[in-house]
């Protein structure tokens, strides 16, 4: 009975794999499959036939699988393990009593013997061992230390914050998510306690749009944290309790055609013109999801009417095209001098017809238009007269802005124009800025320079990431005042912030061609000397829990076209890697501005578009609602998008992991020190699996004068803390959701350093939502 469910099984087994295996290699793909496929057919008949051959022949395809599985992936358990499992545990099945009796043979005296098992049992020994072997290496994990030297003993941090304070997105107008607290370092974090925990209330509603994410990173200004929820509430907490303080509700009500539903942050300012004690003299401004900007008495959370309409800025004022859901401000603007900066999000392919993506400045006191930078009207920066409208569609800066006063710059991450992945038809200036770091001069807004990270783009590789200032001490000595840019792609460029130009050089290298008829590619792309970006795709990078869906992953790569980065949006579907989510992304990097070092997350998750000619798009669904991923209809352009993470068919990856790092660089040489897996499948699979892969993240990290760096991010919901100098976890604490934020440190009256984290989930990565705000200290 055993051999015949055996052989079966086995001829099942041989179809599927060589099925799909001729497919794989008319695809021009391996051919392991279709040999694997075979064998699996030879040894199901033999066991029919009672042939003891049967061993042999599933022998030399144990042979043959660990050969070809070293030879494509070398000792990397997470990869050997699918090529080999299945065939493993397959033949330690048939090295049993039940299946090798049957196969032996009757002596003269009647006596059965089993069929010898060496023959196979040697291969599957071998092939354990070498299993064993790896999983003590990880060929994928680079070892080294960050210089511990302070290069600039008191460096300029940006603004005039308190060291114990946290007043803007990125802690100061530089962006730098450094503290220079130390209470908390690498020796005691391990003692790091949660020692309260806030909830706010707003939580994930059945009508809420995919992409609904926290991704809030609180202020501390005095003894009060400010922070916004995902539906646009602001909040004033304790610093040294979490108790509530006020809550204020904007709301801006439920709108299934809007793309994002988050907050990243409120600002925060202090009027010196109004007196101490009077309302308002201390105000947090809360941008919301239906393009408003809202003033706030910091003391109570009672609007400040005083501020533009009654307290209330419309972002919409001068759009010539307005559909509700399709524009607002997911990040908090800048606020330098008397002026508060902000951009907006535009949704991604949703029509040709969309808002502006125009930088304005406002008046922080009255909310009148000072200045207004459009990139498809850059010279004209006077306020735009009543009547006029700002150019449609130009790309946006949805991300958070930086700002060094003292050489009166603001920088401003740029995005790209919608349609993302539709050249054609773009104007010069759209060619110009899109895709790129702009310096804007703060008090006319006029254009200092811009530096562009990718030309004629077509895979929506927005500048995602707030751009960090520091100092940079160089070999001779001298200062430079530099900017780090995080992009998507992976590089990270290091520019002087008065110039534009590059500290650490960058280049053109060639880039594929073959984009639709309609369009065009650029020739070249830049690329850094310090970049994070991967090596190309190729076959043998497939992945799957087994051989069946990494088959069916590799068949899937060879239909899409894929010719390295940059490969052009296509009818056939393309692959685009690094992804989506790129490698960097709004939660960008961290730096110590006093050792000038940068503390980074780089993640790597493989995406797919495929273009959609507009005949084929159906009509919209009154139900339908708004996503980056799946149809993206471009409404009024020939041709939409369907996009998404390349999945296999158990919905996990198809690229092998890992999928996710924790990186330190040296700024000063642009050298990597090292990059080691971040996170574990705890949360990605049925069973609370502790495997530590390197898993996706979205997020960003924060880093401490006491040598630390704290990041959630990951899509396993954990906090953790890592020794800056050689990226090795020290603590990490169970976050009751997705933990898809930046953390944030302070010290209170009481002279104790806090780290707060919000935990609330991420739609996009389908992390646990929650409403969760969370303070750790020391005991």
């Amino acid at each position: 009975m055993a051999i015949a469910i055996t052989s079966i099984l086995f001829l099942l087994i041989g179809l599927a794999l060589g099925g799909g295996g001729l497919w794989l290699v008319i695809l021009g793909g391996s051919i392991f499959y279709l040999f694997a496929g075979l064998m699996f057919i030879i040894t199901a008949v033999l066991l029919l036939m009672r042939k003891a051959v049967a061993l042999w022949v599933y022998a030399a395809l144990v042979v043959a699988a660990l050969i070809w599985a070293v030879w494509e992936v070398g000792f990397d358990w997470w990869q050997l393990g699918p090529r080999g499992g299945l065939i493993i545990l397959l033949g330690l099945w048939l090295l049993t009593p039940w299946i090798r009796r049957p196969l032996g043979f009757k002596s003269p005296t009647g006596a059965i013997y089993s069929t010898n098992p060496w023959p196979l049992g040697v291969p599957v020994i071998i092939a354990i061992l070498v299993a064993g072997y790896s999983m003590t290496t990880d060929p994928h994990d680079l070892s080294g230390d960050l210089p511990k030297d302070v290069v600039a003993a008191a460096p300029p941090f940006g603004g005039d914050v308190p060291d114990g304070e946290w007043h803007q997105y990125g802690r100061t107008p530089f962006g730098q998510r450094y503290s220079p607290l130390d209470q908390i370092n690498a020796t005691n974090v391990k003692d790091l306690k949660e020692v309260w925990r806030y909830q706010t209330g707003d939580v994930k509603r059945p009508d809420d749009v995919g992409e609904t994410t926290y991704q809030v990173t609180p202020l501390k200004v005095g003894d009060t944290l400010y922070l916004c929820t995902p539906h646009n509430w602001a909040i004033a907490l304790d610093a040294k309790t979490g108790k509530e303080k006020w809550k204020f509700d904007a709301n801006s009500g439920m709108n299934p055609d809007r793309q994002h539903q988050t907050c990243r942050g409120v600002t925060y300012y202090h009027d010196t013109a109004v007196a101490a004690g009077q309302p308002c003299v201390d105000r947090v401004y809360l941008p919301t999801s239906d393009a408003r900007l809202i003033a706030l008495d910091a003391a109570d959370g009672k609007v400040c009417e005083s501020f533009a309409d009654k307290g209330t800025l419309h972002l919409e004022t001068g759009m010539k095209y307005n559909p509700a859901g399709y524009y607002y401000s997911t990040s908090p603007p800048v606020a330098v001098g008397s002026k508060l900066i902000i951009g907006g999000a535009v949704n991604d392919n949703y029509s040709t017809q969309e808002q502006s993506g125009v930088i304005r400045a406002f008046d922080i006191n009255t909310g009148a238009l000072l200045w207004n930078w459009d990139s498809g009207n850059p010279d004209v920066t006077t306020p735009l007269p009543e009547g006029q409208t700002y150019t449609t569609n130009s790309p946006n800066s949805w991300s958070v802005l930086s700002v060094d006063e003292g050489l009166g710059m603001v920088y401003i991450p740029l995005g790209n124009q919608v349609p993302d992945q539709l050249g054609m038809g773009r104007s010069a200036n759209v060619e110009k800025f899109s895709s790129s770091v702009v310096a804007l001069d703060i008090n006319s807004g006029q254009l200092k320079w811009v530096q562009q990270f990718v030309h004629h783009d077509l895979w929506d590789m927005d500048v995602p990431a707030q751009p960090v200032l520091f100092d940079m001490t160089k070999p001779d000595g001298s200062v430079v005042p530099a900017l780090v840019a995080p992009t998507k792609q992976g590089d990270l460029y290091v520019l002087d912030r008065r110039t534009g130009e590059a500290i650490i050089p960058f280049k053109e290298i060639p880039a594929p061609g073959g984009a639709i008829p309609e369009d065009k590619t650029a020739p070249t792309q830049p690329i850094s000397d310090l970049t994070f970006s991967p090596d190309p795709l190729q076959e043998k990078n497939m992945w799957g829990v087994s051989l069946f869906d990494q088959l069916a992953c590799r068949i899937e790569f060879h239909r899409y076209k894929y010719e390295g980065r940059y490969t052009p949006p296509s009818l056939q579907g393309t692959i685009v890697y690094p992804g989506n989510f790129g490698t960097f992304n709004w939660g960008s990097v961290a730096v110590d501005p006093e050792r000038q070092i940068l503390f980074g997350m780089p993640t790597y998750l493989a995406f797919t578009s495929r273009l959609v000619p507009a005949a084929d798009i159906p009509p919209k669904g009154q139900d339908e609602k708004g996503s980056e991923q799946g149809l993206n209809r471009n409404d009024g352009a020939p041709y939409g998008v369907f996009m998404g993470p390349f999945l296999g068919p158990l919905g996990i990856p198809c690229q092998a992991p890992p999928w996710g790092y924790v990186a330190g660089v040296d700024l000063r040489t642009g050298k990597i020190a090292y990059m080691h897996k971040n996170g574990t499948v705890h949360d990605m699979t049925p069973l609370p699996l502790p495997f530590k892969l390197g898993v996706p993240g979205i997020g960003g990290p924060m880093m401490t004068k006491g040598g630390v760096a704290f990041l959630g991010a990951a899509v396993d919901n954990y906090l953790r803390a890592y020794d800056v100098t050689s990226g090795a976890q020290l603590w990490q604490a169970r976050l009751p959701a997705g933990g898809q934020a930046t953390p944030m440190t302070y010290t209170t009256s009481d002279n104790k350093q806090y780290v707060v984290m919000v935990a609330g989930g991420h739609g996009s990565v389908g992390t646990k939502p929650g409403d969760y705000v969370i303070g750790y200290t020391l005991p």
